[in-house]
């Protein structure tokens, strides 16, 4: 029988954060983090990285049974961050996590022993999708689009567009099997979770305050 996993999945409105308790976390950053932190240019991209940075370790430091500020991550270039403290045991799994953001929404999800590709979209239908999936998709998912009732196709392009992001952050090409991509339901948002391992019970999305 193939091994299984487990992962939770956390989603918080940044429209309800307060700033000043949030520019407290801002300590728990690394050196790399605060450098990426300083770089964002547009105030709500800066505060959307640090709302999530914070949320990725409240997550980890439950899963883990540590503070968030004992968690101390390297920032890579165009990658996710990478956990260096506290390292796993010898032989240990290491935790699985990703994070996504999209409007006023970011999300986190962590597994204590696979790799996670996560990703939101918040639903527009004022966006053009015909020249997204044109551009974005391989002729097989863009068949697979077009194949879509006319009802149904924002969200089949909004299931397709996230599952395509979840698999890159997993580290898998877009025509790679994941053994554990999961489509969950949420009214505003296109949420899908990709890991490693499968998932033996889907997560449900718990809303957090910060």
């Amino acid at each position: 029988m193939p091994a299984t996993s487990s992962a939770q999945l956390f989603l918080v409105d940044s429209v309800n954060v307060d700033d000043a308790a949030l520019a407290k976390s801002s300590a728990w950053l690394s050196a790399g983090e605060a450098a990426r932190y300083r770089g964002f240019v547009r105030p709500h991209r800066q505060r959307q990285f640090l709302i999530g940075r914070t949320l990725l370790r409240m997550a980890l430091a439950e899963l883990l049974g540590c503070a968030p500020e004992a968690l101390l991550f390297e920032q890579l270039a165009g990658r996710a961050p990478r956990l260096l403290k506290p390292a796993p045991g010898k032989g240990g799994a290491a935790p699985g996590f990703s994070i996504s953001h999209s409007g006023q929404w970011v999300a986190c999800a962590v597994s204590a022993d696979t790799a996670l590709g996560l990703d939101i979209e918040v639903l527009d239908p004022a966006r053009d999708i015909d020249a997204l999936a044109e551009h974005a998709f391989d002729d097989a998912t863009h068949a697979r689009w077009r194949a879509a009732a006319p009802a149904q196709r924002m969200a089949q392009f909004y299931r397709l567009w996230s599952e395509r992001e979840a698999r890159l952050k997993l580290g898998q090409s877009p025509g790679e099997p994941a053994p554990g991509c999961l489509v969950l339901p949420h009214p505003e948002l296109s949420v899908v979770l990709c890991s490693a391992l499968p998932l033996a019970v889907a997560p449900r999305i718990e809303l957090r305050a910060l």
